[in-house]
């Protein structure tokens, strides 16, 4: 009869042991509904959606250079849509801009793009967002310190916050667009601060896309650059945008570290 007690305890024991990682991610999206989904998408489809771009990359370069200056609204154009709807990583809509344009055209033509797909990027979280996330920034004390950083002081402490989100090469560009917009982030810093933080790794990937293109023309054009020295560029402003990205991370960390206090407030 003693073992029945001992089966109930290991039977207990089994459903209070904490579910797995994929199980737990797989709730929380649930939790977050339409928002979690969104999530998951713009996760999900932009790194296999930039390989099949960057794997075409010539022949969409030709058909944009056979508009000329029309080829450029329609890179900006394209740009917004695509990456705001979180369907192509902005890595490789920048290399694309520069391999196409070179870096003096391509890099404003990124940025206007960047700029634009992440304000079509926080309507779309807006939108799909609602409530449901705020209620659970609320229930949860980390969430709560940066969200708190990131909307309870004024405009310039937001701008800067902002910024350091954007500066590092590894922060996912849709996933931050829906973040931000889902925590309340005012759109006149968000779109300032993402214009300012963007530059540094968009003007990465524009050299590198003009870099590469010059590295793989069959012509070797008058004035052109040394192989070596387009070379050493590229790998010196990886360089620099690692270690800017590096000292963004630390920065913000120590912002959002204040934990979940309220912000003061002048009498």
């Amino acid at each position: 009869m003693s073992a029945n007690p001992a089966s109930d305890d290991t039977t207990s024991t089994r459903q209070d042991a904490p579910a797995s990682l994929p199980a737990r991610i797989v709730r929380f999206h649930f939790a977050l509904g339409p928002t979690g989904l969104l999530g998951l998408a713009w996760v999900a489809m932009p790194p296999l959606a930039g390989i099949a771009l960057l794997w075409k990359i010539k022949t969409v370069s030709e058909w944009l250079q056979s508009h000329g200056a029309l080829g450029v609204v329609v890179y900006i154009c394209a740009f917004v849509v695509l990456a705001g709807l979180g369907m192509l990583p902005t890595y490789a809509q920048a290399i694309l801009g520069g391999w196409c344009f070179k870096f003096a055209l391509g890099l404003p033509a990124a940025l206007a793009g960047f700029v634009g797909a992440s304000l079509l990027g926080y309507a779309v979280a807006r939108t799909v967002s609602r409530h449901r996330v705020e209620d659970m920034i609320e229930s949860n004390v980390k969430a709560r310190a940066i969200r708190d950083a990131l909307i309870g002081h004024g405009f310039f402490k937001t701008l800067g916050i902002v910024i350091l989100l954007r500066l590092p090469p590894n922060s996912p560009f849709a996933l931050t667009n829906l973040v931000m917009a889902s925590a309340g982030v005012k759109i006149a810093p968000f779109a300032l601060g993402t214009l300012i933080g963007m530059a540094p790794r968009t003007a990465l990937a524009v050299y590198m896309g003009s870099g590469i293109q010059e590295l793989t023309s069959d012509a070797f054009r008058p004035g052109q650059a040394p192989r070596e020295v387009i070379i050493g560029g590229i790998v010196v402003t990886i360089i620099v945008v690692v270690v800017i990205g590096h000292i963004a991370n630390r920065a913000l960390a120590k912002v959002t570290s204040g934990g979940p206090t309220a912000p003061q407030t002048s009498a």
